[in-house]
């Protein structure tokens, strides 16, 4: 058969003109570093602020999933329009050391576990992808996301591909079956090399939820000092993201000993905050009381190295997650509180997960994901209104250039939204355009920042006021720190409250806190609606 050459050849052309063009766009990418607490453009010397979402590509067929069931630049695309600035995406460590696992093409891969409608899906959607090997597709993945300007954190998540994580599942720490330090180093040597042209990818995490029987903090110390230097010494333009142990739940020895490491201002720590383990029952019982308690447990074990001083650094809550389909009462009450902490510490963070659906999760396929964002069959968001709540925990509300809060908002964590002030009285709505108040001391007025005006209560049931009678008072009335109450001219403590009908915000008799103004040993009300967190701020 005779072929036209010159079509051909143009066609050539326009492909490698487009590929130019994609790369000069990555270029003007920059890399990230780090000023104490907060991650840095190298370029421009502002903050940026890492709002991530997860993107699995760790499973059997070590295919980033949904790629059957829409095209790989709908996704990407999708991500983008949702609000998020970034995707962890995740990677096992056989699939860059080992051939047989890196060589498969797509449609192998595929094959090797009878997924034969994921492999039609695939076809149909994202048929360019069939004949290159998984390897290839994890980099067509990255580079897509670049090209939608979505910045990408790479997660080694396992070493075996498959479902994480159990204490016994030969993955969860050196040394463990399929946990050999030295593999694990190659393969953060060969991602990190990999990568290295490619700017959208900023950071390397450098493992998942270490844990199990194995785990230790001198073996901890050891691997993840060789594995920071390992990624620092093949692509130094990377941050590195270090986990703790007890599945990503505990930094707390850094307090006693820092990790020696020498890596140019580009270490950042993670952490993994759910309510696992924690009955619904009990939330339901003792919601402030627990959130109490995990806030805590979440200060001590990861959260205190954000605190000022020299040896703060980034910290990155790199999962976080509820039951989307809001039937899950524990996930329910942990995630306002969570919303609360993430914003008054202002820390990068990546929800768990984009992906509706698995093309095989531990023997089942088409699997439903549940804590997805996106439903099923990938058509759109599974709870849009969860995405609004994450409104101001998307912005930057701090930075280094100034050492103290210059104001602070009022925060709403069960709607995501923030105290204004408008025309019809004091609601909460959209946190850009939230009121200024001044830093609050408890036990003393909650000034309108930049005013002789105070916030004060006129009854139980009525709407609140801002003018200069000053003489509410304001307390924290429950262990969380969430509810604010102030006495009314009886003396008796009323708490702010988001009124359901019209978001204004109003006073009533504080929910779950007993008159000495402690918390009732058991309680069944849900007192969310008056959780309020002023959150500082300097931009």
């Amino acid at each position: 058969m005779a072929i036209n050459t010159s079509n051909n050849n143009k066609g050539v052309f326009v492909f490698a003109l487009i590929s130019l063009l994609q790369i000069t766009a990555f270029c003007n990418s920059s890399s990230l570093s780090t000023n104490s607490r907060w991650i840095v453009d190298d370029a421009t010397g502002n903050r940026v602020k890492l709002s991530c979402v997860n993107w699995v590509s760790h499973l059997q067929p070590m295919i980033a999933e949904g790629l059957e069931k829409k095209p790989l630049n709908y996704i990407a695309k999708e991500i983008a329009a949702l609000g998020f600035n970034c995707v962890r995406f995740t990677w096992p460590t056989y699939m860059f050391t080992r051939p047989d696992y890196g060589n498969l093409t797509v449609s192998n891969s595929l094959d090797k576990f009878n997924l034969s409608t994921a492999k039609a899906g695939i076809a149909q959607n994202n048929p360019q992808f069939l004949n290159i090997s998984v390897v290839e597709l994890h980099k067509a993945v990255v580079d897509e996301l670049g090209r939608n300007n979505l910045m990408v954190v790479l997660d080694n998540h396992i070493s075996l591909p498959g479902w994480c994580c159990g204490a016994d599942d030969g993955n969860g720490f050196f040394g463990d079956a399929n946990f050999d330090p030295q593999e694990w180093l190659r393969g953060l040597a060969a991602v990190a090399t990999s990568y290295k042209s490619n700017p959208a990818v900023v950071a390397m995490s450098m493992r998942n939820e270490l844990r199990g029987s194995r785990e230790n903090v001198d073996d901890w110390y050891k691997f993840m000092q060789d594995g920071a230097n390992t990624i620092h010494t093949q692509n130094p333009h990377l941050l590195v993201i270090v986990s703790g142990l007890s599945y990503d739940a505990n930094l707390g020895f850094l307090k006693s000993k820092p990790l020696a490491v020498n890596i140019d201002n580009k270490l950042v720590y993670e952490a993994h905050w759910y309510t696992f383990g924690i009955p619904a029952e009990n939330w339901v019982a003792q919601t402030n009381d627990l959130c109490a308690l995990i806030t805590k447990r979440a200060r001590d074990n990861y959260l205190f190295l954000t605190e000022a001083g020299n040896n703060s650094f980034p910290l990155f809550i790199s999962e976080f997650g509820v039951n989307l389909r809001g039937d899950n009462e524990a996930d329910n009450r942990y995630i306002g509180c969570l919303l609360a902490a993430v914003a008054e510490t202002d820390v990068d963070w990546a929800l768990w997960t984009l992906q509706g659906s698995y093309i095989l999760r531990e023997g089942t396929v088409n699997l439903e994901e549940i804590y997805g964002v996106l439903d099923l069959n990938w058509d759109r968001p599974r709870n849009p209104s969860f995405l609004d709540r994450l409104q101001l925990v998307r912005q930057i509300n701090q930075d280094f250039k100034s050492k103290i809060p210059t104001y602070y908002k009022m925060f709403h964590p069960l709607s995501g939204q923030c105290v204004q002030i408008e025309k019809e009285g004091i609601v909460v709505a959209n946190c850009n355009n939230a009121s200024r108040w001044d830093q609050h001391q408890d036990g003393g007025p909650i000034n309108l920042a930049g005013s002789p005006q105070c916030l004060g209560v006129v009854g139980d049931g009525a709407a609140t006021r801002v003018s200069e009678d000053c003489s509410s008072k304001w307390k924290f009335v429950s262990s969380c720190g969430l509810h604010l109450g102030a006495q009314d001219d009886k003396g008796n403590y009323l708490c702010l409250e988001r009124n359901a009908s019209d978001s204004k915000i109003v006073t009533k008799k504080c929910l779950c806190v007993g008159d000495n103004l402690g918390d009732l040993p058991t309680c069944g009300d849900n007192p969310e609606a008056q959780w309020f967190k002023l959150v500082p701020a300097n931009v």
